[in-house]
């Protein structure tokens, strides 16, 4: 056990319950025996208390366009100093980053770290020196490093940075009247619209993810979703429908909603990849629920990227890769005036 407590950092959002410390920083709520790590590896009952393993161990760090995350109504054509810790509450087997991941209760039992040891301050200072406009947590969940994110997050506000996160959407109710205040946009992975494939293939449920997307929305935070098509498990034209309805109803018409082609890899290297053609299915199945801003991922068409006014279908934003070209005036189509629902600044349209 002492071989930790260089690296632990008292975890925030739990309580003591059944003798044991019960974590409320995610949905899961896991009770942790004394010595055992909950579901994401990087939290630890010490002696009765709940400790995070992971603060300010950075295992990446870059700096992004952040068309990548992907956001394409916030800040475009900025850049974003994106880093993460080891670990996850999900269990995703296409996860495209289980590397790090799941990397934590692979090395932990040998009580190593992995990670270069950051101070929040550093953070903040290499992503002003670095041109960034945002700091985004991502490459794994955000959630489960939650201590550190705060710490850069309220740091981040001060020197007049945007916080970003990207997420599965599975943070508890107990967490985000901390977090809320100190985030302004986020990308969500609403990954199936049916609880089965989200326990068989994430290990988690549905229903808390659907919450919270109505929670950020009632909020007023940025919000943008990710929903990966992967052959034989979200592909059919209901629940395509589903989610388009869902978010049209629930988080509005404006929401950019980005479906992306699927490629093997992980526990799901056997499947074949997404067929492009199942891609402009699922964007039309979108515009014709309503929804205004459907964009195309990981497709060779790059017109699929483009953002057109809702209105009279003038191009306001060319993407070729990660090279944006803005023909909108400050918001606003060219053509026909109508705003585009775009965040440039403190002012959200």
């Amino acid at each position: 056990m002492v071989l930790y407590l260089k690296y632990m950092k008292l975890a925030h959002f739990w309580t003591t319950k059944q003798d044991k410390a019960q974590c409320q920083l995610c949905n899961h709520y896991c009770l942790i025996p004394d010595g055992k790590t909950g579901i994401c590896a990087v939290r630890k009952n010490v002696d009765g208390q709940l400790f995070s393993l992971v603060y300010g161990k950075v295992i990446a760090a870059n700096i992004d366009p952040i068309e990548k995350k992907p956001l394409f109504h916030f800040l475009p054509g900025s850049l974003s100093f994106s880093l993460a810790t080891v670990g996850c509450n999900f269990r995703c087997q296409h996860c495209q980053n289980g590397d790090i991941s799941q990397l934590a209760e692979k090395t932990f039992s040998d009580n190593f770290i992995p990670g270069k040891e950051t101070k929040p301050e550093e953070v903040i200072f290499q992503a002003k020196e670095s041109g960034c406009g945002s700091i985004a947590y991502t490459y794994t969940e955000p959630t489960i490093f939650a201590e550190f994110a705060l710490d850069c997050m309220k740091l981040a506000k001060k020197a007049g940075l945007k916080n970003v996160w990207v997420s599965n959407g599975y943070t508890s109710k107990e967490a985000w009247p901390e977090i809320l205040p100190y985030l302004d946009a986020i990308n969500v992975d609403l990954k199936f619209f049916t609880n089965e494939n989200y326990l068989k293939i994430c290990g988690a449920k549905l229903q808390p993810v659907l919450d919270n997307l109505i929670l950020l929305k009632e909020n007023k935070i940025h919000l943008e979703v990710t929903t990966l098509i992967i052959p034989g498990y979200n592909d059919t034209d209901q629940e395509l429908l589903s989610i388009a309805e869902f978010i049209k109803n629930n988080l509005g018409v404006d929401t950019p909603w980005h479906v992306s082609r699927f490629f093997p890899q992980y526990k799901l290297a056997d499947l074949n990849p997404t067929e492009e053609d199942l891609i402009f299915k699922a964007i039309s199945i979108g515009k014709e629920a309503g929804l205004h801003y459907v964009y195309g991922g990981n497709v060779m068409d790059e017109t699929l990227e483009n953002t057109y006014c809702s209105q009279c279908g003038n191009l306001v934003i060319e993407r070729k890769g990660y090279q944006i070209k803005r023909l909108d005036k400050n918001g606003i189509c060219s053509v026909c005036q109508t705003q585009i629902p775009l965040i440039l600044t403190e002012i959200q349209f």
